[in-house]
């Protein structure tokens, strides 16, 4: 069984966060090339990464955008500040 998560935007009504962040990220990206640069692996041996586009870093971008949660396990609390400047603006999830 697939699980969906939902928000609820300004008007109240909910929308599903996941298809919002993918869409908002399609459009962003539009595209252009994204350079990834690997900086480990999980515990799944999963390739971990960073990745940007024209010097934008992604996962700051999807974070201050209230796509994504800072993830201290790899990013060790450096988005946390602007997870909380989000959440504050009632930006996303």
């Amino acid at each position: 069984m697939t699980r969906f998560y939902s928000c609820r935007g300004d008007d109240s009504l909910q929308y599903r966060c996941g298809a919002r962040a993918a869409n908002d990220l399609f459009d962003f990206i539009a595209g252009r090339p994204v350079c990834c640069t690997s900086v480990g692996s999980d515990q799944y041996r999963r390739t971990v990464a960073v990745c940007s586009l024209d010097g934008v870093d992604i996962a700051l971008w999807l974070i201050r955008n209230g796509h994504a949660f800072d993830w201290p396990q790899y990013l060790i609390g450096k988005y946390a500040t602007e997870q909380k400047e989000a959440e504050r603006a009632g930006r996303g999830v």
